[in-house]
């Protein structure tokens, strides 16, 4: 990955695409709970912790001189509680969607971290269109992440959004 791009995937982790444009509140709060499901996952935080921590300092904050944009707070902290009150069930719903051999536990603790909390939105927020939600994560993992694994993401969550949003996508499809 060349530097420039680097730098293109680092604006757009503090919510800048290469256009500039401010990501709303909710992406913003998106991004913050995949940021934080990935730093559980990987140094083992606690909840309660990574919420103090991300809500204190990092949630519209200034962080080693980068600002972030405002986030959500609630929707932030529902998305990261959710997840992790709700992973046991979480999981075998990504597993049966990724390809055999390639259970959830075997892709990277990042994705993992999109995967999660995409299903977690599908499964709780009906309010919140399925496409929207989907399209949001590939936007989230868009700014970690190349072509290809954001590619995954995008399949994965629409078969998600399939099973668990039949009623609402068939309706787009058939009306």
């Amino acid at each position: 990955m060349s530097g420039a791009h680097k730098e293109d995937k680092k604006d757009q982790a503090k919510g800048l695409g290469k256009d500039h444009r401010k990501a709303n509140r909710r992406g913003a709060a998106r991004l913050a709970a995949v940021q934080a499901l990935y730093q559980m996952d990987i140094a083992g935080t606690d909840l309660n912790d990574i919420l103090a921590e991300f809500e204190s300092h990092r949630l519209g904050g200034e962080v080693d001189g980068d600002k972030y944009l405002p986030a959500e707070a609630a929707f932030f902290r529902d998305i990261v509680s959710g997840v992790v009150a709700d992973q046991r069930n979480l999981d075998p719903a990504i597993d049966l969607v990724l390809s055999k051999g390639w259970p959830l536990k075997r892709v990277e603790a990042l994705l993992r971290a999109v995967l999660r909390a995409g299903c977690y939105e599908l499964a709780s927020k009906p309010d919140i269109p399925a496409r929207v939600i989907v399209s949001e994560y590939v936007d989230v993992a868009n700014a970690f992440v190349d072509r290809d694994e954001t590619g995954m993401v995008n399949a994965v969550l629409d078969m998600l959004a399939r099973n668990v949003r039949v009623d609402e996508l068939d309706q787009k499809t058939t009306g």
